[in-house]
């Protein structure tokens, strides 16, 4: 799908490289401003498409609270930081305000499953941590972890070098980074509970 580069530019989180960002709208993204999405456990619930940005909250507040609602550009987890339909806000289905807070958000969990991997610098492995970051995303955990009210680990440091898988040719088996303790996603402070939603790929190659 075909983004506009420049509101990309412009309206994403500094804290991304700008290909980070395109590749994240490109994989999890929407074109749409309005785009609605809702899913309850494992089944996608149908709706039908917002007209106007109106159109857009309403559906937003009739399923936040009863199902995972995934709304705008970035496909923001909308239920994420609120405690009231109420609080949710017309720059949800903004399209620069939706990237901001959708990219700022996704910086984070790019930041999380980064330290997992162990803060890696070889550019050969970030294909693999975008990947997981992505299905992060859509999931909302990672590794038993609530990504979306999980702390930033902040600005990477390198930290130890991760180990190579032995199968010859394989992709990097990832390492878990040892001081990162583990969070509680049922201690979490996010509203709606992602965890049924998707579910983790296992890696074969």
């Amino acid at each position: 799908m075909a983004f506009d580069i420049d509101l990309l530019q412009k309206c994403a989180d500094p804290s991304l490289r700008s290909t980070i960002v395109e590749q994240f709208m490109k994989a999890a993204g929407s074109t749409d401003p309005l785009a609605v999405t809702v899913h309850r456990g494992k089944r996608v619930i149908l709706v039908p498409p917002a007209k106007t940005p109106e159109e857009a909250l309403e559906l937003v507040r009739r399923h936040v609270g009863q199902a995972v609602v995934r709304v705008g550009v970035t496909q923001y987890p909308a239920g994420v930081g609120i405690t009231d339909p109420g609080e949710l806000a017309p720059h949800l289905v903004d399209a620069c305000e939706n990237i901001r807070m959708g990219t700022a958000l996704f910086g984070k969990v790019w930041r999380v499953v980064l330290k997992w991997y162990g803060n890696p610098t070889d550019e050969s492995i970030l294909p693999h941590v975008l990947e997981d970051a992505v299905e992060a995303w859509r999931t909302g955990q990672f590794e038993g972890t609530a990504v979306f009210s999980a702390p930033d680990p902040g600005e990477p440091k390198p930290t130890e070098s991760w180990r190579k898988d032995p199968r010859p040719g394989s992709a990097p088996a990832r390492k878990l980074s040892q001081d990162a303790p583990p969070t509680d996603p049922h201690k979490a402070d996010i509203r709606i509970d992602l965890s049924e939603i998707g579910g983790r790929r296992t890696k074969t190659d």
